[in-house]
């Protein structure tokens, strides 16, 4: 009986070694085909850097050495910050159908929509200096041109009033400066710096400037921007109509008396407060005092916007995005 116990033990003690080495093994071979899959799958490119390439229809000397390193640094940067850029792609495809015909009705060159989009993400954001909305006014600037600003209302978060007063900026600054380039970098730095600078370095191109570091790179964002929007797939981003943010269809609600309670506002129309505030984010409380009968254009949503998968209905699944939306599957 001893022995049969003692053979019993052997055998599986045996048999849990050879196991074990079998599985120690297959560890191995596990890993070494990790790496080997990883070395052969893994790759990082250096994307391409347009030679011909403009701003607003004015050519970007990429002939110049730094300037060509210049943009290439912030294609690199905006091809390989993967999550960032995904999500430009996402907002740019709800806002730029806004944000264009207004820059064409002001005749603003289009490449400005870029502009808004470096400023903010298009998010409405507060930056450390108090500038707020898409196209980050400061409150001189904004009321300057026209935006009310109090403790109910900001409208630099209106994006359609935003882009009518940065637009009323951008013409004023082109009067000045005759050049789209330096317009684009005045909206950064300011028309007394710029024009300092060109003073002080005797040059007449923002390419030819020798400033500080964020202005230096802010037209170089755009363009990067402008690239890898013009051809996605070039830059590595296989995206369809319908990875995108859809565009929310709403009617126009003209109110000329105060809203007491804009969450009892938005009950009358089977919405939420914060559905309110998400189309209006320039209504800053919970109430619209009036009192000199203003009218102010509230958005609804239409029948249905609220559901969000009736929204992407339509939206094409096919491969192609921005400068790639020809493309089919």
């Amino acid at each position: 009986m001893k022995n049969k116990l003692w053979n019993l033990a052997m055998i599986f003690f045996v048999s849990a070694t050879i196991l074990l080495s079998i599985r120690s093994v297959n560890l191995k071979d596990d890993e070494k085909y990790y790496y080997q899959n990883y070395k052969q799958s893994y790759r990082i490119f250096s994307p391409e850097v347009p030679k011909d390439i403009d701003f607003a229809g004015e050519k970007v000397p990429t002939d110049t050495f730094y300037v060509y390193e210049n943009l290439e640094r912030e294609i690199l940067v905006n091809t390989y910050w993967h999550s960032n850029t995904l999500l430009l792609f996402k907002r740019a495809n709800r806002w730029f159908p806004v944000i264009e015909p207004i820059l064409k009705a002001n005749n603003i060159p289009e490449d400005f929509k870029y502009l808004a989009l470096i400023e903010s993400g298009f998010l409405n954001i507060t930056s450390p200096s108090g500038a707020k909305g898409f196209w980050q006014l400061l409150k001189g600037t904004a009321t300057d041109y026209g935006l009310e600003i109090n403790d109910q209302i900001d409208e630099r978060n209106n994006l359609e009033k935003s882009t009518q007063a940065a637009c009323k900026y951008l013409s004023w600054a082109h009067n000045k400066f005759g050049n789209w380039s330096l317009v684009a970098a005045s909206y950064n730095m300011g028309v007394n710096g710029i024009q300092k600078q060109l003073d002080n370095q005797k040059v007449n191109s923002y390419y030819d400037l020798s400033i500080n570091s964020e202005t230096s790179r802010y037209l170089f964002r755009i363009l990067a921007l402008k690239a890898i929007f013009s051809n996605p797939t070039q830059y590595g981003f296989y995206l369809r109509q319908a990875d995108l943010y859809p565009i929310i269809v709403y009617d126009i609600l003209e109110v000329d008396s105060s809203i007491s309670n804009i969450p009892d506002f938005a009950k009358n129309y089977n919405l939420s407060y914060k559905m309110i505030k998400e189309l209006n984010p320039w209504i800053l409380t919970t109430s619209l005092p009036n009192t000199s009968s203003k009218i102010y254009l509230i958005k609804i949503p239409q029948k249905d916007m609220t559901n969000y998968f009736k929204l992407k209905d339509g939206q094409s699944k096919n491969l192609g995005i921005f400068g790639d939306r020809k493309v089919e599957e």
